[in-house]
């Protein structure tokens, strides 16, 4: 009874300075958003991995001195860490299982700050039971109790790795490319819910590395116990996590987007070919503000002295619909909109920055030259659409389908007027690219789309052929030349891509440790128990 008694006691003891402790550190913890969180992953043939963290982070109230990046395990070395302006950062294991960054400056409540950190981490690839022959890692990119937005997730395999070998977990699952040559999977999610995982996994034949040999898994808990109230809770918690992690163990499947080797790098986007086509920065950011009009996405409140743009329902959360999904260069334009509607030109930047390597990444293994002229043909296509329309209906509709392409063509303006020069232009209430340009830059309009429920707005007056052209030029040539304050420092914050880190950090050590509410897991595929590490903004 008197064990029973004080056993009892401990534990509420316990439980007392564990709520106060938690108490005190939320009284004092800065609150903060997570506006985006991209992983990159570079798998090593001697059976370690660098993790590239690169993640944005706004204050929103106190001082934010630091972030703690969760790690796989507590065998990690850091490498580099670096924010958007090039600094240096310090970096350090705060606890045995997480990274930390201190920022050069504490960041105030409505502070951003952009940062990458690397790591190398030894250890996560077990064998693949349902696939003999095969290692495999399941990643769970870091969690928070905050949600997460915009989550992008790039595994680079192994030298020599060939599409038709690898499997992927199929959830978000968005194709292949290569970087450096090698063979990459990618997955993308829009958002995450506090505290939601996102694990994605990836099996491959166990030839590719050779020299590395998969641990066992693992048994049981090296954790230090001290208190025997303790062992109980960890005990319990282990049981918990071992339950759910068979329970929810992803079945690989095989990726469905097959790869060239050589010849035109097929499926991008207009947006993505405008900087394949060499469009200017300022023109590339006008085509995404086009492309999200056409989504219906957002709408110009204001054009002078700066533009001003509002975030339409249902797309306020930035994510899209299951109808209009957004595109990842979308999301952070959207994320680069301010609170007062002005664009931040530093995100706008980042955005730019993130498009052109993903286009390079897509690029590699391809001809240039032929893919150019793949795009160009692309756009002389979707005129052939327009001119060959047999009415005035089908070749309005027709330049609305093709706009974002036609936008492409250095002549636009002419074209249009040739095309439409013995027509008028029939618009549509639904699309808000003409809506937007006739209603900000013509001088005298004379109708007014009813941005809240276009489509039962009346039907709008057909327009002249050679004023609508003029009004389609003047707006996309206007907008590109107003939509950032500064082009000059948007310019110079377009850098080239920093190096990529050395695979130096660390060659040693091995173990198995998954994640708990904000941090990082990448546990062993199959069969691995794991247990926590913690992370977050201090």
């Amino acid at each position: 009874m008197v064990k029973i008694r004080s056993c009892t006691i401990a534990l509420l003891l316990a439980l007392t300075i564990a709520l106060a402790a938690a108490s005190l550190a939320s009284a004092q913890s800065p609150v903060y958003t997570v506006d985006h969180e991209w992983a990159q992953i570079f798998i090593n043939q001697d059976g370690t991995i660098d993790l590239t963290y690169n993640i944005t982070v706004t204050v929103t109230s106190g001082t934010m001195h630091s972030f703690d990046v969760g790690q796989p395990n507590r065998d990690f070395t850091i490498g580099e860490a670096v924010d958007q302006y090039g600094n240096q950062l310090n970096k350090y294991k705060y606890t045995p299982d997480v990274a930390s960054v201190d920022f050069a400056t504490p960041l105030q409540a409505g502070d951003s700050i952009w940062f990458m950190v690397t790591t190398n981490v030894p250890g996560l690839f077990y064998n693949d039971s349902m696939n003999p022959s095969n290692l495999g890692m399941q990643f769970i990119p870091q969690w928070t109790p905050v949600q997460i937005n915009d989550v992008r997730v790039q595994i680079v395999l192994p030298p020599g790795v060939g599409v038709d070998e690898v499997k992927t977990t199929e959830n978000f699952y968005n194709g292949t490319s290569t970087v450096e040559g090698r063979l990459a999977v990618y997955w993308e999610k829009p958002f995450l819910q506090p505290n939601e995982q996102f694990p994605v996994g990836v099996s491959f034949p166990a030839k590719y590395m050779p020299d590395y040999s998969p641990p066992q898994p693992a048994g049981g808990s090296d954790l230090g116990l001290i208190v025997p109230v303790a062992v109980f809770v960890i005990i319990a918690a282990v049981l918990v996590v071992v339950v759910v992690g068979v329970t929810r163990k992803s079945a690989y499947t095989a990726p469905k987007v097959s790869m060239e080797t050589l010849g035109v790098k097929r499926g991008l986007t207009a947006v993505e070919a405008s900087y394949l086509l060499e469009l200017k920065p300022t023109q590339i950011v006008t085509e995404i503000l086009y492309s999200l009009l056409q989504k219906r996405a957002v709408w110009a409140e204001q054009t002078n002295p700066s533009l001003r743009l509002k975030v339409l329902p249902p797309y306020e959360n930035k994510t899209g619909t299951d109808e209009n999904p957004l595109r990842y260069y979308e999301i952070d334009f959207l994320h680069a909109i301010k609170v007062d509607g002005t664009l931040d030109e530093d995100k706008l930047a980042r955005a730019i920055m993130f498009l052109r390597d993903t286009v390079e990444q897509k690029l590699e293994g391809y001809s240039r030259k032929d893919t150019v002229d793949y795009y160009r043909k692309i756009v002389a296509q979707a005129w052939s659409q327009v001119e060959k329309a047999g009415t005035v209906e089908l070749a309005s509709n027709a330049y609305d389908e093709q706009l974002l392409w036609l936008m492409l063509d250095p002549n636009q303006r002419a074209r249009t007027e040739t095309v439409f020069r013995d027509r008028t232009f029939v618009p549509n209430p639904l699309w808000f690219w003409w809506w937007y340009g006739y209603t900000t830059y013509h001088p005298h309009p004379t109708y007014t789309p009813n941005i809240t429920a276009p489509a039962q707005s009346a039907k709008p007056p057909a327009i002249p052929g050679a004023e609508f052209a003029n009004n389609i030029a003047t707006a996309v040539e206007k907008t590109s030349n107003s939509i950032v304050v500064n082009i000059e420092k948007f310019a110079n914050a377009i850098v080239p891509p920093p190096p990529k880190a050395s695979h130096q950090p660390a060659r040693k050590g091995s173990g198995c440790v998954c994640a708990c509410a904000a941090c990082a897991c990448a546990c062993a595929c199959v069969s691995c128990a794991c247990a926590c590490a913690g992370g977050g903004g201090r």
